[in-house]
């Protein structure tokens, strides 16, 4: 799923960073279409807190979810507008509402590791690993996980 190039050293994924609630996520580079400064969403009626609302991107309606709420986290109140992430899923686009973007990272595939044990679980059911940084952890998001939305989260 990660764009993944061969080096001398091995294999190296690249990964689009974001930052949600102070935590430090990698988005596979390869499931990232653009980034965008939401405008004029509109909110949808009897759905899921999770999902945000939607917007028209470019001539295409893409639906926004709050990744906050969809970690179970409180929402931002720093003032500061947020950014969004899209991806695409099963031929629809997708907007994750982020706090800030970062960086590409290229990392080496090898220096992936599982989930840690200890890792929060509403983090941990949308991660597809972590990379250990200076001093940081980068959790992995798997988009797929992240777009899997069940009945009951998509009634209000």
């Amino acid at each position: 799923m990660t764009s993944k190039t061969e080096t001398i050293e091995g294999a190296v994924a690249e990964y689009v960073t974001a930052l949600i609630g102070g935590q430090l996520f990698g988005l596979p580079i390869s499931r990232v279409q653009d980034v965008f400064m939401p405008q004029r969403l509109t909110r949808v009626p009897l759905s899921s807190s999770q999902i945000a609302g939607v917007l028209n991107l470019r001539g295409r309606i893409v639906t926004v979810v709050d990744m906050r709420a969809r970690l179970g986290l409180p929402k931002n109140d720093d003032g500061k507008p947020a950014m969004a992430v899209g991806v695409d899923l099963r031929g629809e686009s997708y907007g994750l509402l982020i706090d800030q973007i970062g960086e590409v990272l290229r990392l080496p595939d090898d220096g992936r590791e599982e989930n840690p044990v200890n890792l929060d679980p509403r983090m941990a059911k949308l991660a597809g690993g972590v990379h250990r940084l200076d001093g940081q952890l980068m959790v992995v998001l798997d988009v797929d996980r992240v777009l899997e939305m069940t009945p009951d989260m998509l009634a209000a």
